[in-house]
């Protein structure tokens, strides 16, 4: 896919969900039955000033562990919101994944384990996005791929930010796993979402 249109249904994104209820931004989605109507989004968004005025991170992931998995994930931030949109393929078919954020973007090892743990700046317990007894900043949670091994992967939260003074959002310098299994959101610190099967480092071009 077009890694412009992907970009441009990021920040489409903000317009198209409202921002009132916290909660609801913080939330990761994934429908492996639908994909974005993207020739809709892009007819009715044809302004590219907005690409032009807004940051971005673009995320190619590598498999790793043997996998087959590649893809490309887009982070861009709008009005103080990071949202995130991926699109991959070669997953095992309709196979719960979870993807989480990484100490460090280093992707060098075979089976990814370079990246470090969870990035949790915080030091809060491993749990689901939004749990009142805490969770990583990296914990972002699990999406499940389509009876071909494709998946689209969304997510949007203000606690994150691509590239600022705030060492607890930036996201900057992060590395993107993709697990072999899903998060059960109970096993300390990692879910026990099995092998890492793809990798990207995240790093804002100055």
């Amino acid at each position: 896919m077009n890694i412009y249109k992907i970009a441009l249904i990021a920040i489409c994104t903000v317009g198209l969900t409202s921002c009132d209820d916290k909660k609801k931004q913080n939330t990761p989605m994934s429908d492996p039955t639908h994909t974005p109507n993207i020739e809709s989004v892009i007819e009715n968004n044809t302004d590219s000033t907005d690409m032009a005025n807004t940051s971005q991170i673009k995320v190619v992931l590598e498999a790793k562990s043997d996998s087959k998995v590649s893809g490309t994930i887009i982070f861009t931030e709008v009005d103080d919101t990071v949202n995130m949109l991926g699109e991959l393929e070669g997953l095992k078919p309709n196979t719960e994944h979870a993807i989480h954020l990484h100490e460090t973007a280093d992707c060098s090892s075979h089976d990814a384990k370079s990246t470090g743990g969870h990035w949790n700046p915080t030091d809060s317990k491993h749990g689901k996005w939004g749990d009142s007894e805490g969770y990583h900043r990296g914990d972002i949670g699990n999406f499940t791929s389509d009876e071909n091994g494709n998946a689209t992967v969304t997510f949007k939260t203000d606690e994150w930010c691509l590239d600022c003074e705030d060492s607890t959002r930036t996201i900057s310098g992060r590395g993107l796993i993709i697990h072999q299994g899903k998060d059960d959101f109970k096993t300390q610190p990692t879910g026990n979402a099995g092998k890492r099967i793809a990798c990207g480092g995240l790093e804002i071009e100055k």
